[in-house]
């Protein structure tokens, strides 16, 4: 039986990238909602899309805290919080990642730094007894300036050198990702590069050497990301209808 999976986007380039096969896989099908409008919840999602089997929140630049010049995030939000309370499966990205653990009581900031680049994440106990061990020694694509802390229940799955708080779970049903395991590093990388080339040239990043990089690690990222979320999907101790 085919399953749903509602996709919140707030840029149109930050999809799904190559989460979007294994998800597939697991049959699910796939619906975005671009939510940077002041129509969020959107009214014209099909009535399965209103409670879906998944539902996925991807990044985007802009911050939690900034909800009196972004209205739609206030709503957003709550529409996370409900998800929440139901304990419902749940997968948030970079910005996804920050709502969520806002949703659940944590708090989001600016970490005082940029953290673009490609480069592994420190796995924690629990991090180890993850999904996410499938990352384990792969370069990962960071690319964020907020961070949060950590919400009461979760547990802390990842860290870097810069930033302490780079993923958690709360139970088997959330996974939020501050960093980008669903990258596509071939064409889909330019997308990326033209659209945050204004935050790039502030950081002072070198976007040849970013360009590089996605070349080189894409590949391996490309497989240890299949095998990370295809396990979070198959996971029996995870709630479905």
């Amino acid at each position: 039986m085919t399953k749903t999976a509602l996709v919140l986007r707030h840029v149109h380039f930050e999809d799904l990238g190559t989460f979007a096969l294994p998800i597939e896989r697991a049959d699910y099908e796939i619906r975005y909602a671009d939510v940077g409008d002041a129509s969020f919840p959107p009214d014209h999602l099909p009535d399965q899309f209103q409670d879906p089997d998944l539902l996925v929140v991807l990044g985007g630049p802009v911050g939690v805290y900034e909800e009196e010049i972004y209205p739609f995030l206030s709503r957003e939000r709550a529409f996370i919080a409900a998800r929440l309370a139901a304990r419902r499966p749940l997968l948030g990205v970079c910005l996804g990642a920050q709502l969520i653990a806002a949703a659940a009581g944590g708090r989001v900031f600016p970490s005082g730094i940029k953290e673009i680049g490609f480069k592994p994440v420190s796995l924690t106990g629990a991090g180890r007894e993850s999904p996410l061990r499938h990352l384990a020694g792969t370069p990962v694509l960071h690319w964020h300036g907020d961070t949060y802390s950590l919400p009461a229940g979760a547990a802390n799955l990842a860290s870097s050198d810069a930033v302490e708080q780079q993923a958690f779970s709360i139970g088997s049903n959330v996974l939020a990702l501050q960093f980008h395991p669903e990258v596509d590093c071939g064409h889909g990388f330019e997308r990326w590069l033209v659209g945050h080339a204004a935050e790039l040239a502030a950081a002072r990043i070198d976007v040849a050497a970013l360009r590089r990089n996605a070349l080189t690690y894409g590949p391996a990222l490309r497989e240890a990301a299949d095998r990370m979320i295809t396990r979070w999907l198959s996971d029996p101790e995870r709630r479905s209808r």
